[in-house]
């Protein structure tokens, strides 16, 4: 999955479907005989999976449930107001890469993004349930449900309909959402002094570390790369392709 870092238009990680990267995504692959896209693809259904059992939990908040219900409704609503399409384009066109196809750095930055963001945080969930650290998680959850529900949405802006910087504000004001409920996640660790009620003190570390690893590298995505460098690059390739049209 796209891992959140930004639109999966601009990256292509091993197993996924032949598409352009996103911010948590790489070049599109042409092929001679390009088979229509699916509704929904293997990793939009893993991260709805996700979110989906996040929120049976109990332990996700009635803001963050908004937040999700009215992005998707925002995003229809900016691509149609603000940043419609600059051309028309099939369902099924991939949509323009924004680094380039060459770009090495970038799927790798995608991949370390996915371990630190969702994978280490699933595990480190689900080993508090066998191990009944349910406050020990609570925290956590929060994090992974909206970073789950940024790689589904991200899923759905990456077909014609959408125009690039729709994609490029999808991972932007995701991870800000998610910079607060990782801070809300650090401070929850940090104030965990006892050890006991299913904490041991290699979980509170582990907890600790975890928090902290998300806290530098999402803060470092949005402030050090979406906001200074992928966001303008797209509105600038957007904005090109609109002067051409006119």
């Amino acid at each position: 999955m796209s891992g959140g870092v930004g639109p999966p238009c601009d990256i292509s990680l091993p197993k996924d479907e032949p598409h352009e990267p996103d911010a948590f995504s790489s070049a599109a692959v042409k092929t001679k005989s390009p088979s229509r896209r699916s509704f929904f693809t293997f990793r939009q259904l893993n991260a709805l999976a996700v979110a989906v059992v996040l929120s049976a939990s109990g332990m996700i908040s009635p803001e963050n449930f908004v937040f999700v219900v009215f992005s998707v409704f925002y995003i229809y609503f900016i691509s149609r107001v603000a940043f419609p399409p600059t051309s028309p384009r099939s369902d099924d066109a991939p949509p323009p890469a924004v680094f380039g196809k060459k770009n090495r750095i970038l799927p790798v930055y995608v991949f370390a993004g996915s371990v630190i963001g969702l994978f280490l945080p699933i595990a480190y969930i689900f080993q508090g349930i066998f191990e009944g650290d349910k406050e020990g998680i609570k925290a956590a959850v929060p994090h992974v449900f909206l970073l789950a529900s940024q790689v589904f949405l991200e899923g759905l802006t990456q077909s014609g309909r959408f125009s690039l910087p729709v994609r490029v504000l999808v991972p932007v004001f995701y991870n800000s959402m998610r910079v607060l409920t990782i801070l809300e996640w650090l401070r929850s660790e940090i104030s965990k002094v006892e050890v006991g009620f299913g904490r041991s003190a290699r979980r509170l570390m582990i907890g600790r570390g975890l928090a902290i690893a998300n806290m530098a590298f999402w803060s470092f995505n949005l402030f050090g790369f979406l906001l200074p460098f992928y966001m303008p690059k797209a509105f600038k390739i957007y904005y090109s392709n609109s002067k051409l049209k006119d």
